[in-house]
């Protein structure tokens, strides 16, 4: 068509289909959920696919991506709901500032998040620790930003690379990937990478940038916990992380055992995400819920209230895993195998270039995971002995990488901690992209010894 071969044309209709994604998000403020439908209907319909198969394929990759990331979504979102209106959070944060002392808040709030972080969307993880970013600079007097980058890295470098979140689940189910190993190298990479971006970072950001919290913000959030007992430590540890020891033991059973065993197809079903978290919400429900006296009544309706506000997530991340299924049935992916394979580059660096690039145009980490995962995946079947695990990191470090004005985030964290926009690109924007490329140098270390 035009003159072009097939290939050329193909890669020249998704670069056009992707700018005309940004355009219809950043300037004309469409929905990303509507730009997306609209994005991937265009695709379908200009690279020459069947009409009959467009909204098939739109269908097919829209339910598969939320017949599994929907329910994660929504039972981690249940769990966070538990551990914040039972003071669970503040208890972690607490703990973990005694711990380190006055001199290391910074520290202590990055471990917090991460830690904390792991079984929650950004988003909620964000909304339910920020008041403790208030409280704590209150009580010790530490600059705003040194406190709260720290936060935010430990929140963002779990969000990008460590599963159950949705972007690396998503890239798992994608490259056909094992999630416990992927648990394993997520946080032996998340957790270097959020110390650089975090504590070291916000160190030295705070010197230039101290901020300066809006007072109305102060008087609303840096409150003293309602809750006269809060759980304990141990409690609220096992709580969070129950979800993730359950998936390390099915991959140790998976090594342990032969294909077929009693014990081995049991671990597998515990160990699945979804029952993994939905185990982990049941216990909370007793040492998040009953255990602190929140009885059944009130229970029901903060589960029910946790729901509402991941309404516009879910059918985002679906209308994205429609556009990502386009991309791969019309072919475009295939195309871009081909090419990284002529042109001999690194899998592991074009995941997270590819990545990155959309997460660049789109604003949406999660956005890209789903399309990136989407574009490389054939590099899987072509170049023998890559590394999936790897891969699946290096797409969600590529994920992180320059958050600007047409992210959300970009948008929670300026408001909140009251800066201006170019203080936000000195702050967030920096913190975000140190996140993306140190994972990337870990990811490529890590390359040499899996």
């Amino acid at each position: 068509m035009f003159g072009m071969s097939h290939e050329s044309y193909l890669l020249l209709d998704a670069v056009v289909t992707i700018i005309g994604l940004i355009v219809l998000i950043t300037k004309f403020k469409v929905h990303p959920f509507v730009a997306l439908i609209i994005a991937a209907g265009f695709l379908g319909l200009t690279s020459g696919m069947p009409v009959d198969k467009i909204i098939k394929a739109f269908q097919d990759g829209f339910g598969g991506v939320l017949g599994f990331v929907g329910i994660i979504l929504a039972l981690g979102t249940m769990l966070g709901k538990m551990m914040a209106e039972s003071g669970g959070a503040d208890q972690i944060a607490q703990t973990l500032i005694r711990a380190f002392g006055k001199d290391k808040v910074q520290w202590a709030m990055m471990f917090a998040a991460f830690l904390v972080g792991i079984p929650l969307f950004f988003e909620i993880g964000f909304v339910l620790l920020i008041p403790l970013v208030f409280i704590v600079a209150r009580r010790t007097g530490v600059s705003l930003i040194k406190i709260g980058i720290p936060l935010l890295a430990g929140l963002s470098a779990v969000h990008g690379l460590v599963p159950p979140h949705p972007g690396p689940l998503l890239a798992i189910g994608v490259f056909g990937a094992d999630i416990g190993k992927t648990i394993l190298y997520g946080l032996i990479v998340a957790l270097p990478t959020a110390i650089i971006a975090g504590p070291i970072f916000g160190t030295f950001i705070a010197k230039y940038i101290p901020g300066n919290p809006s007072q109305e913000l102060v008087d609303q959030l840096a409150r003293e916990s309602e809750h006269k007992s809060l759980p304990s430590f141990a409690i609220t540890l096992v709580t969070v992380l129950l979800p993730v020891f359950l998936m390390l033991l099915k991959t140790f059973a998976d090594i342990a055992f032969a294909e077929g065993n009693v014990v081995r197809n049991w671990m597998d079903m515990i160990g699945h995400p979804i029952t993994a978290l939905l185990l982990a919400l049941l216990l909370s429900l007793y040492t998040f819920g009953h255990r602190q006296g929140i009885h059944s009544k009130q229970i029901l309706k903060l589960l029910d209230a946790s729901l509402a506000p991941t309404a516009a997530i879910i059918l985002i991340i679906g209308a994205g895993g429609g556009f990502k299924q386009m991309l791969v049935t019309s072919g475009v992916g295939d195309v871009i195998g081909h090419m990284a394979v002529t042109a001999q580059i690194n899998p592991i660096l074009l995941a997270w270039l590819v990545a990155a690039v959309i997460r660049v145009a789109t604003g949406s980490a999660t956005v890209a995971t789903i399309t990136g995962a989407g574009i490389v995946v054939p590099v899987v079947g072509m170049i023998p002995g890559v590394n999936r695990e790897l891969l699946v990191l290096a797409t969600g470090a590529g994920s992180l990488i320059l958050s600007h004005v047409n992210d959300a985030g970009f948008w929670l964290v300026k408001q909140y901690f009251n800066m201006t926009v170019a203080e936000t690109f000195k702050t967030w924007t920096a913190m975000e992209t140190i996140l993306s490329i140190v994972a990337l140098i870990f990811i490529m270390l890590l390359s040499l010894v899996v």
